[in-house]
């Protein structure tokens, strides 16, 4: 079996290193001197380089001007893109674009896909709820009429929300169905309040009153809420490792200049076995990201559904990336809580991630419910 990734993917990932190269992670005010957000606006400059490379076209169909890539492709990209903490919804764009090339309407889809791609359409994905603690299409109800739907709820903590131009969100119909609706910014009866996050990011909180939105706009299809959600989970986990891996190379480095007693600091045997256990950590959270990005890129059939290689990638990348930046705070000491010092900006968004992903014990729990039910033979 060849575990290398292709030469497109790889090609992709060689692009996102050289589009992030110059990249500063400390471009915007630092979260722990801001009590609000530490920008109004995403990194529009980024943005552009990106469509201009095509990485916003990463999961889009050369019909409508992508290249056509999977999601390991993009996880790949991401992996890059955390190492900088890059302030752009890369995720969320081209997870969106790849449920619309999958699940809308043709002339949604040809509406559009070229806008995305090209940098003049932002997209984001409310995938949380309103509690962070049910399915997310339990927050917003949908009922159909002939030519629109009706949509009312309120959903929370979505990344992007007040520079997206449309947000994709979950809803359930009376009869147990799930739709994704292409929510625009603007819309009437949508109220878009400030939230932050632990990065100093700006979210939104979603509140719907009577939304009505055209049915074109609705996708009704039940795979695209299940296809949106797994690749904004194999993205984030890709977040996670890519974020993980950038804060030990900055720990090896500072400890290998570090001295005392007239020694690097990596020369002993407690900092050693620490920063030893926190690679495995990583090996880890890449072992279980990839197998989870393969089951979703190419629906191969296993003993347990794409949910169990699912939960297994969030339990990992949750605890593994803050064991990595709890562990690089105490080696660093001092120097690590230093404001004019990145590291803890890298903490801040290691939080925001470990949230995104949700507590372990619940992913835990749901994998002990699937191995449950299915037999393992």
């Amino acid at each position: 079996m060849d575990f290398t990734f292709t030469e497109e993917q790889q090609a992709a990932a060689e692009t996102a290193r050289t589009v992030f190269a110059d990249v500063a992670p400390d471009a915007v005010p630092s979260p722990a001197l801001t009590p609000t957000a530490v920008a109004d606006d995403l990194d529009r400059r980024l943005w552009q380089r990106l469509a201009a490379t095509d990485l916003l076209g990463l999961l889009v169909g050369p019909e409508h001007g992508g290249t056509g890539l999977d999601p390991i492709a993009l996880c790949l990209v991401l992996r890059e893109s955390a190492r900088v903490l890059a302030r752009v919804p890369l995720l969320e764009t081209t997870a969106v674009t790849h449920v619309l090339g999958h699940h809308a309407p043709a002339a949604t889809a040809a509406a559009l896909l070229p806008e995305a791609i090209a940098g003049r359409l932002v997209l984001t994905a409310a995938a949380h709820g309103a509690t962070g603690h049910e399915p997310a299409e339990r927050s917003v109800t949908a009922r159909p009429a002939d030519d629109h739907w009706t949509l009312d709820g309120t959903t929370d903590h979505v990344p992007w929300a007040h520079q997206a131009d449309l947000t994709a969100v979950p809803a359930h119909t009376a009869d147990g169905r799930t739709v994704l609706a292409l929510l625009p910014r603007d819309q009437a009866g949508l109220t878009l309040d400030a939230q932050y996050g632990t990065h100093g990011e700006r979210l939104g909180r979603l509140r719907l009153d009577g939304v009505r939105l055209p049915a074109d706009r609705v996708l009704d299809s039940a795979d695209a809420w299940p296809t949106l959600r797994a690749l904004l989970t194999t993205g984030t986990c890709a977040l996670a490792l890519g974020l993980g891996e950038q804060v030990l190379t900055m720990t090896s480095q500072y400890t290998g200049k570090r001295e005392q007693f007239g020694h690097p600091v990596a020369t002993f045997q407690a900092v050693a076995v620490q920063t030893a256990d926190r690679y495995i950590d990583l090996r880890a959270m890449e072992a279980t990201l990839w197998q989870a990005a393969w089951r979703v890129t190419t629906g191969a059939e296993a003993a347990l559904p794409v949910e169990a290689d699912l939960a297994v990638a969030k339990i990992w990348a949750a605890e593994g990336v803050r064991r990595v930046v709890q562990t690089a705070q105490h080696l660093h000491g001092g120097f690590g809580a230093d404001t004019d010092y990145p590291l803890h900006r890298y903490h801040a968004w290691a939080k925001y991630l470990e949230l995104s992903l949700g507590p372990a014990a619940a992913h835990e729990e749901s994998l002990g419910d699937l191995i449950a039910a299915h037999s393992l033979d």
